[in-house]
C-alpha cells in the first residue's frame, strides 16, 4: 500500500511511537497508553462513506474493546477541526487522531500513505499492552475491515497476556 518508502510494522515487533492531536485538540502519545492494548485505526477520510460506517461500528461495540482493555485510536490525515464535527455529529466517544500536518507523517511511519492520494490507506494495527504489534491487516480501498477480526486478534492477546481463555487482561505482562 505504501508508497511513501516505509513497510508495515510486522507482527512481534516494536509499535513506532507517535504523538498526534485529538478532535479536542490534545496531544495523544501512543507510548503514553502502555499497560493496555490500543487498536490503530487508520482510515481515508471523515464524512466518507466506507469510514463512517467502519467508525460508526467501532462506536456501537466500543464495550468489546473496553472489556479486553483495548482503547482505539482513530487516525486519518484530516484536521483536528474536521475530526472534532466528526465526532461530534457521528458520537465517537473515542480518540480520532489527525495526522494533518506534518501531512500522513503518522500513516507513512506506519507503511499505509498513498503519497498520490494525499491520503492514509485502511490499515489496522493492534498493539499489545507491552506496545508491541500483535495483528495487522491492511485492505484495499474501497473495502471495509471485518469487526470479528479485531475482536478475534483482541481475545488472543488476552489468553496469550493471562494465560486463560477469554479472560480479560489488566495491565501489562511486566506489571
Amino acid at each position: 500500500m505504501s508508497t511513501s518508502g516505509a513497510s508495515v510494522p510486522q507482527v512481534g515487533t516494536a509499535a513506532p511511537d507517535f504523538e498526534l492531536t485529538n478532535q479536542h485538540g490534545e496531544p495523544v502519545r501512543l507510548s503514553s497508553l502502555r499497560g493496555q492494548n490500543v487498536v490503530v485505526v487508520f482510515y481515508p477520510f471523515a464524512f466518507s462513506g466506507i469510514c463512517t460506517g467502519e467508525l460508526c461500528e467501532l462506536r456501537d461495540n466500543l464495550a468489546d474493546f473496553t472489556a479486553a482493555n483495548a482503547t482505539v485510536l482513530a487516525v486519518s490525515v484530516d484536521s483536528k477541526f474536521t475530526l472534532r464535527a466528526y465526532a461530534d455529529r457521528e458520537g465517537y466517544d473515542f480518540e480520532l487522531l489527525a495526522d494533518f500536518w506534518p501531512h500522513g507523517r503518522v500513516a507513512s511511519l506506519y507503511g499505509v500513505f498513498d503519497q498520490q492520494s494525499g491520503m492514509a490507506g485502511r490499515g489496522t494495527f493492534i498493539i499489545d499492552a507491552d506496545g508491541i504489534v500483535r495483528y495487522v491487516v491492511v485492505n484495499p480501498r474501497g473495502r471495509a475491515r471485518e469487526l470479528d477480526d479485531y475482536r478475534r486478534a483482541l481475545a488472543e492477546i488476552t489468553t496469550a497476556a493471562t494465560g486463560v481463555p477469554g479472560a480479560v487482561a489488566v495491565g501489562s505482562a511486566r506489571d
